[in-house]
C-alpha cells in the first residue's frame, strides 16, 4: 500500500500542517475547519530507510495498513547506499541478510 506524507496550506487562515494517509487526499483544516485543502505536496514514504544498531533496514508499509503507518521490514543492508539503492531499483536479491533482526522502534 503506498504511503504519503501530505503537506497542506489553509486558503482561509493560512496553517501549515502535515498528515500521513495511503492517498494524496484533501483534508479539513484542523484549526479553522475549512474543509477540502487540496495538498501542495505529497512525500512518498511507502519504503524508508532507517538505521538500527549499525545496519540499515529498508521498510515497507503492507499491503493491509489501512490507517496507521505499520510498516514491515524486508530487507536489511551494510551500508545506507546499498539499502537506498534496493528502494530505488526494488531489487529483492540484494539484500544482505534475509529475514527480520528484531523490532524496530
Amino acid at each position: 500500500m503506498a504511503w504519503f506524507i501530505n503537506q497542506y496550506l489553509c486558503e482561509d487562515c493560512k496553517l501549515e500542517w502535515e498528515d500521513e494517509w495511503s492517498a494524496t487526499c484533501d483534508d479539513d483544516c484542523p484549526h479553522c475547519g475549512s474543509r477540502h485543502m487540496e495538498p501542495y505536496n505529497s512525500i512518498d514514504v511507502t519504503e524508508i530507510v532507517q538505521e538500527h544498531n549499525g545496519t540499515f533496514l529498508v521498510l515497507r508499509m503492507p499491503d493491509d495498513a489501512e490507517d496507521t503507518d505499520d510498516y514491515e521490514l524486508i530487507a536489511e543492508f551494510k551500508t545506507r547506499e546499498d539499502a537506498e539503492d534496493f528502494v530505488r531499483n526494488g531489487d529483492d536479491e540484494s539484500s544482505d541478510e534475509p529475514g527480520p533482526i528484531g523490532s524496530v522502534d
